[in-house]
């Protein structure tokens, strides 16, 4: 029988209920924020006699995480009579007009260990924004759904952006709640923070290794097996190859029109890459990079999670497909995330190192020597925010 994780969703409503009695509460939220019965967290603080929900805010996606990447979203919406601010259209950090009627916020989103997902940065503006405006600030801790595992480098200073605030690498292996008390000490935000942990959690197990509701956080980001190889394929998202998006698999199926799938999964398998199978695949994305066209590529089949190495085998499988296909492989043109002035893919890899080593023909053994001193430097530093 799997352990069942008692959510901090779940005891803010019950044995830490007192935190939330007879405050303004502002909500930010999604419809992956839900209880063991699948109920929106939302609609238990709306129905909590206890509780004066005020404000709902909404996180790139949308409130019902329905709109894809990229995209401005509507700022202004309504649920069941209570306004619903997007965090994601003209601006990204609460206004001192949606923060007027609330005391608290409480951040409750499920995020998915890597550095590029936007949510932890929504959470980190909107501590900014509390810390301004004189608000408190409550995170619903939740489970990092790939474990406790780092890799890659960190983020430099000058790439930062909504994909990239601040420098943890590419798989942090941090909660949300240890997330925003390493975002507030360490990156000196310092505001008024409180974090209702989760009972249960083992920071090394993978989300469906407990009794726990999940609920894809985003368009593209269905099931536990696509957050566990998203902090290496979403490394795609930086050039002209598809990430999957468009298919049923996104970021566990890669590939390109010119791509021959078996030649190109023959060589990532004579790599011998640990805990990883590559498949040969064709696939039609129906929208996005090469929509309606036949592509050929490979689907990433993890079969041994505590020994597969996201981040070196995205960087892998780029730089394989560039050495075999190096008049078709394309890097991607800005914008990135509204950022104009970079290269999308360095604003991923939070560096323009990476892409110089990939372009020089660096082997994989060096680029991974290259971040392991940045591996450490992290572990060091985060070791004094772990709550499990």
């Amino acid at each position: 029988m799997k352990r069942r994780v008692r959510l901090g969703l779940e005891r803010a409503l019950n044995e830490e209920k007192n935190i939330l009695k007879g405050k303004r509460v502002g909500l930010i939220c999604n419809q992956a924020s839900v209880d063991h019965l699948y109920r929106y967290s939302v609609d238990l603080f709306r129905m909590n006699g206890d509780i004066n929900l005020k404000a709902i805010f909404s996180p790139q996606h949308g409130f019902y995480s329905d709109v894809q990447d990229n995209m401005v979203e509507s700022p202004h919406a309504n649920y069941k009579g209570i306004p619903v601010f997007s965090l994601y259209s003209e601006t990204r950090e609460p206004t001192a007009e949606m923060l007027e009627c609330v005391d608290t916020v409480v951040f409750d989103l499920q995020d998915v260990g890597c550095r590029v997902y936007t949510f932890i940065y929504t959470m980190a503006n909107a501590m900014i924004a509390c810390r301004r405006f004189g608000k408190s600030f409550i995170v619903l801790d939740r489970p990092n759904p790939i474990g406790d595992a780092v890799e890659g480098n960190l983020l430099e200073r000058g790439y930062e952006s909504f994909v990239g605030m601040y420098p943890i690498p590419m798989r942090h292996g941090m909660t949300v709640g240890e997330l925003a008390t390493l975002f507030n000490e360490e990156f000196h935000i310092e505001c008024d923070l409180y974090v209702i942990k989760m009972e249960g959690w083992y920071r090394k197990c993978f989300y469906d290794e407990f009794e726990a509701p999940w609920v894809m956080p985003s368009p593209n980001m269905p099931t536990v097996d696509t957050a566990t190889v998203f902090p290496g394929t979403v490394f795609f998202e930086g050039t002209q190859v598809s990430e999957g998006r468009g298919t049923t698999r996104p970021f566990e199926i890669i590939g390109a029109p010119y791509i021959d799938a078996s030649r190109l999964a023959d060589k990532m398998n004579a790599m011998n890459l640990p805990g990883v199978i590559f498949r040969p695949i064709s696939f039609i994305p129906t929208f996005q990079k090469h929509a309606n066209q036949n592509c050929g590529g490979v689907f990433l089949h993890v079969v041994d999670r505590n020994r597969f190495k996201p981040v070196i085998t995205g960087i892998a499988l780029l730089k394989t497909i560039r050495e075999l296909y190096p008049e078709d492989f394309k890097w991607r043109n800005p914008p990135y995330e509204y950022v104009f002035d970079r290269n999308p893919f360095d604003v991923i890899a939070g560096t323009d190192r990476l892409r110089g080593m990939i372009e020089s023909g660096a082997e994989i053994t060096d680029i991974e020597a290259w971040w392991r001193e940045d591996e450490q430097s992290f572990l060091d530093t985060r070791s004094k925010y772990l709550m499990y």
